[in-house]
């Protein structure tokens, strides 16, 4: 009797610790909790609170679902956060918009869900507005991500739809994508006669620097890191030829807010906010990552405010 007590407690036990173990698994690599609350950088408001030209000014978002919105409701995207705050939006940046401090504002998002640098290149810029000899023009752009994610391994790797593709394979892609990017940004530039600033974002991360995306069911890619790193390279360069093109970093901000989010020993780790600000498809932020993007892009639209003329 006295052995099968023991055996009893010890396999309870056992019972108990393997269940422990599944849970922590389950939280460590597969829950990703979203948290609540603002996300991202805090912005302060002594710049908003007087006009920075009398000039008009157009707004113009390029790229893919970034821009676009996909995951948000209607006015809590980053672009529609940038034009006007939401009615629920959080008290402390209330009245931190673009629509503050230009009286004489328009806007217009060109951006499509799931497009790639090359139809950016292709279909988006030859709808830039011309002719507006007075305006100045603000576009904000999100470019590449797409390139790199797409056919999620489902097919061979290919320009514009690189996941899975070797080091050697993605050679000519990159310098394709740099030549793309160089002529896209001179598009851009020359839409604006009267002046433009353009504010181009570099690409984050959902795997957090590890490149491994397959607890959501996406096959390994052992050269993920390296590609995405040698894409925003391309975008950092791009970003420092010209005086008028400013870099928006979403990379770092983002790191440690993916999928390792809950995993205290990853170097990324944010203890302050230890959640997923991705949406449901990976790619794309949920409303939090999209709080935490516009107010990048407001923080780097600001550092450069007094240029705004």
């Amino acid at each position: 009797m006295r052995l099968k007590r023991k055996w009893l407690i010890w396999t309870g036990l056992a019972a108990v610790l393997f269940a422990l173990a599944g849970v922590a698994c389950w939280h460590f690599y597969f829950s990703h909790p979203t948290g609540n609350g603002p996300a991202g950088p805090s912005i302060s408001s002594e710049p908003f609170s007087k006009p920075w030209t009398s000039r008009p000014v157009l707004l113009v978002g390029i790229g893919d679902s970034v821009t676009a919105g996909f995951g948000a409701r209607k006015g809590f995207s980053y672009f529609d956060r940038l034009v006007k705050n939401p009615a629920e939006e959080w008290p402390e940046v209330q009245g931190l918009n673009l629509s503050q401090v230009f009286p004489n504002f328009s806007f217009t998002n060109l951006a499509v869900s799931g497009s790639t640098s090359l139809e950016h290149e292709s279909r988006q810029i030859p709808r830039l507005p011309h002719g507006y000899t007075n305006t100045l023009g603000i576009v904000v752009m999100t470019t590449g991500g797409n390139d790199l994610i797409h056919s999620y391994g489902r097919l061979p790797p290919k320009e514009g739809a690189m996941y899975g593709a070797t080091w050697e394979q993605a050679q000519p892609w990159i310098t394709n994508y740099e030549a793309r990017m160089e002529r896209t940004l001179d598009e851009i530039t020359r839409a604006f006669p009267g002046g433009c600033h353009i504010f181009l974002a570099n690409i984050y991360d959902p795997t957090d620097g590890t490149g491994d995306a397959r607890s959501v069911g996406l096959p390994l890619w052992p050269d993920a890191v390296r590609i995405h790193a040698a894409y925003n390279e391309v975008i950092r360069k791009c970003a420092t030829k010209c005086q008028h093109v400013h870099l928006v970093d979403l990379h770092g901000p983002f790191l440690g807010h993916g999928l390792t989010s809950t995993q205290f020993w990853q170097p990324h780790y944010r203890s302050n906010d230890p959640h997923y600000w991705y949406f449901l498809n990976l790619e794309d932020p949920n409303e939090r990552g999209y709080d935490a993007i516009r107010r990048i892009f407001l923080s780097e639209i600001v550092k450069v405010h007094e240029q705004l003329r």
